[in-house]
C-alpha cells in the first residue's frame, strides 16, 4: 500500500479512523507507531500525510493534512470484454492504477456465460479491486465502471456516443496497423478476450468508428495486454 486511501465516512473533520484491513497494513507491514507519519488520500478528494494520534490492537487515529491533487487523468476509455473471474481481479487493479477512469466491461461470443455470475463481479467485490490499484498508483478518483450483457446493443446504441472526440481502436491480432505510440488525444480502446473479438464483432467495431491494430506478432493475456496496450499509448 503506497497510499492509505480514506473514504470520506472515516474522516471527521482532520481526524480520521482506520481499522481492518488498512490498520493490518500500518502495523503488520509498515510497522508504524504512534507519531509516524503516513500518505493519505481521500477517496475522490486531496491527496496529503497524516500522523498517527493513537494507535490500538482494533484502531488507529489519524490527524489529517490534505493539499495535494491526485495525478492527472490518463485520457482512455476502456471498453473490455469480460476476463476470466481471477484474471479480472489483477486487471480492474492494474486499470486503476494506470489512472483510467472510464471502464466498460462488455459481453462477446468467446466470453463464457458464466463469467458472469461471478461473485468478483458484486460492487464490493470490484471496489475492492480498483481501491487497491488506486493504492498502488498514489491515486484518489475512483473509476466509472459500466456492465454490458448484450455486445451488439451496447455497440450499435452507445458506442458512437461514447467515442466522440476520441480516436477508437480496437487491439486486433490480424491486422496490419500497428498500435499508436504517445498519443496526444484522448482514445477509447476496446480488447476482446484471450484470442481477440471475432471477426464479426471487429466488422460491428469498425462499423461505428473504430481502427484495428496490433501489438505484434504475440497473442497475450488480457491481464498483460491490458497495460502493455495502455503503456504504448500513454506512456507512465
Amino acid at each position: 500500500m503506497n497510499l492509505l486511501l480514506l473514504k470520506p465516512e472515516q474522516v471527521t473533520q482532520q481526524t480520521a479512523k482506520v481499522s481492518g484491513r488498512q490498520l493490518e497494513n500500518l502495523t503488520a507491514v509498515q510497522r508504524a507507531q504512534v507519531g509516524d507519519s503516513v500518505r493519505i488520500g481521500l477517496l475522490n478528494g486531496l491527496m496529503g500525510e497524516a500522523i498517527i494520534s493513537a494507535l490500538s490492537s482494533t484502531q488507529a487515529t489519524l490527524e489529517i493534512n490534505l493539499d495535494t491533487p491526485p495525478p492527472p487523468v490518463t485520457p482512455l476509455s476502456l471498453i473490455l470484454a469480460l476476463p476470466r473471474p481471477k484474471m479480472l481481479r489483477r486487471t480492474l487493479q492494474s486499470i486503476a492504477a494506470m489512472g483510467i477512469k472510464e471502464i466498460y466491461l462488455v459481453n462477446s461470443s468467446r466470453v463464457e456465460k458464466s463469467f458472469w455470475q461471478s461473485p468478483f463481479l458484486q460492487p464490493q467485490a470490484i471496489e475492492e479491486q480498483l481501491i487497491l490499484g488506486l493504492e498502488q498508483a498514489r491515486d484518489t478518483l475512483m473509476p466509472n465502471l459500466h456492465m454490458r450483457k448484450r455486445f451488439k446493443p451496447f455497440v450499435e446504441d452507445e458506442l458512437g456516443e461514447i467515442i466522440k472526440g476520441s480516436k477508437a481502436l480496437v487491439a486486433h491480432p490480424v491486422t496490419e496497423v500497428p498500435c499508436p505510440i504517445n498519443c496526444t488525444s484522448p482514445v477509447t480502446l476496446a480488447i476482446g478476450p484471450e484470442g481477440g473479438f471475432i471477426p464479426y464483432e471487429v466488422e460491428l467495431l469498425r462499423s461505428v468508428g473504430f481502427d484495428a491494430v496490433h501489438l505484434g506478432p504475440r497473442i497475450l493475456r488480457v491481464e498483460v495486454a491490458v497495460p502493455a496496450l495502455i503503456s504504448r499509448l500513454f506512456p507512465a
